[in-house]
């Protein structure tokens, strides 16, 4: 029973891994980088993506359930090449936003995915989190150099879910029965501000991080100069302002699939901290 994780070396791909293994099944990653991927022994690896036929036969040969990462370039090939291969069970990482009730394109590119997966006639599970808490990562460059993070609305209340949170889940789907045809809604315990987050990550440094209130526009220019497309970052910047006007509310999904709860930021900062310094 071979379960093959794409984007093994993410952050969630890699705590799947991890978790397969601890659980005992048989786990073959499929990575881009598998020169750096530093993976644990006893994991077969694939070098390779999503997108490259040859890549996949090789990849999938023998599998039988898959974590996939969310790649809707080539999704059509995906499904043929794993129906061919006899895969059973795909558990795919989506997003809360195909839920949301406005077009957006990150709600779209996941739900190409999720309908492809679905027509493939798979057992499918689709794990729909919220903001990442890694998220923030992204702070980790300003917080060493100058003590600050920017961010727009900043009393907005999100529910970041920590990482291994979603792989828990994800591991839960992948090895036990009574999940098919589930989209699980996961995030974090907590409603919580940007201030918050960063009050918490001072708090697991022991530093303290000034708050600085940025103007979306300003942030959006930052983002785009970085590399993020105009439309992500549009919707990002939507979301958020959603989130000030209408909080996000905890789910208990986590606990209620894996028999625990979930994580608080919290938590989370203490097992980044070094990240941050």
């Amino acid at each position: 029973m071979t379960v093959l994780v794409s984007g093994a070396t993410g952050n969630v791909g890699r705590c799947v891994v991890d978790r397969l293994l601890a659980a005992g099944a048989p786990v073959r990653a499929l990575t881009r980088r598998p020169e750096t991927a530093e993976l644990p022994g006893g994991v077969e690896v694939v070098g390779g993506g999503l997108t490259e036929p040859d890549v996949l036969a090789t990849a999938l040969a023998g599998v039988d359930r898959v974590f996939l990462f969310p790649v809707p370039e080539g999704v059509g090939t995906f499904v043929e090449q794993a129906k061919a291969a006899g895969v059973r069970r795909i558990v795919l990482l989506s997003s809360k936003s195909v839920e949301f009730t406005d077009s957006n394109p990150i709600g779209e590119r996941h739900r190409v995915l999720e309908e492809a997966v679905a027509a493939g006639g798979f057992e499918w599970t689709y794990l729909r989190p919220g903001p990442f808490s890694t998220n923030t990562l992204a702070w980790a460059e300003s917080i060493r150099a100058e003590g600050v993070v920017r961010e727009p609305y900043s009393e907005a209340r999100q529910t970041p879910i920590h990482e291994d949170d979603i792989a828990a889940v994800a591991v839960t789907a992948l090895l036990e029965e009574g999940h098919a045809g589930v989209a699980y809604p996961l995030n974090g315990p907590e409603s919580i501000t940007v201030g918050e987050q960063v009050q918490a990550i001072g708090a697991a440094i022991g530093r303290e991080i000034k708050l600085a209130e940025e103007a979306p526009e300003q942030t959006r220019a930052r983002w785009v100069a970085d590399g993020v497309p105009a439309g992500i970052a549009d919707s990002l910047l939507s979301y958020r302002q959603r989130s000030l006007q209408n909080p996000d509310v905890p789910v208990r999904t986590v606990e209620q699939v894996t028999g625990r709860p979930a994580r608080t930021f919290t938590q989370w900062a203490v097992d980044h901290a070094d990240d941050f310094r």
